[in-house]
């Protein structure tokens, strides 16, 4: 998998994030829509904060990661270029975002992303699914949070020793699935990833793989 755009990036500058007076709506483009409430969650796990120079809470790094897959498997398959595309404009929007009423973009950055608001994770009922879909979304989120490992160090080893794990256990099931041909078993783990996409925030995820396979 391409390397993920570090999506933490637009969360790290977001020092300040009390916004302004300007109204703001929601972009019609995709990844401009989702890259808008990526800073949008961004803003809000900031403001929530005592210190605001501390790094975000790594449930909201996750937060702020999962419109950009929800955005990148609207067609049912994983596109990484697209999640790339999403991590990128966030950088470039974020001023335009965290200068105007950002607060009141709330409402339709649920609307429009109605996966972002899920509260109770439920995986796949085949094993298959659940390990495909636990298996991506660990890798992803390893990779897309790399350059902040000296501050999530903990969390993403345990996300990479989930992997490992998961990898062993997929063998047999992936090539039941999908033969043992490379490009045939990509296609299913970037329709497992799309679908892990769906299922509630990266973290929320995890935390239900870790428990079911860890």
């Amino acid at each position: 998998m391409k390397r993920p755009a570090n999506t933490a990036l637009a969360a790290t500058l977001l020092l300040t994030a009390c916004g302004g007076s300007k109204t703001l709506t929601l972009p019609d483009q995709p990844i401009d829509r989702a890259a808008t409430c990526g800073i949008v969650a961004a803003a809000q796990a900031r403001v929530a904060m005592t210190d605001i120079k501390k790094p975000l809470p790594f449930e909201a790094q996750g937060k702020i990661l999962h419109y950009a897959t929800i955005a990148a498997s609207d067609t049912g398959t994983f596109e990484p270029q697209t999640a790339n595309s999403v991590s990128a404009r966030m950088p470039a929007l974020q001023a335009h975002v965290t200068d105007g009423k950002w607060q009141t973009l709330l409402p339709a950055c649920a609307a429009a992303y109605p996966a972002a608001e899920i509260k109770e994770v439920t995986l796949p009922a085949s094993r298959t699914d659940a390990l495909l879909a636990c298996d991506e979304l660990a890798g992803f989120v390893t990779i897309a949070l790399d350059g902040q490992n000296s501050i999530y160090g903990h969390q993403l080893y345990e996300y990479r020793q989930l992997k490992n794990t998961l990898d062993h256990s997929l063998v047999a099931g992936l090539r039941a699935r999908a033969g043992s041909g490379l490009a045939a078993q990509q296609t299913e783990r970037r329709k497992a990833m799309a679908k892990a996409s769906a299922l509630g925030s990266p973290v929320a995820v995890l935390d239900q793989c870790k428990a079911k396979f860890g």
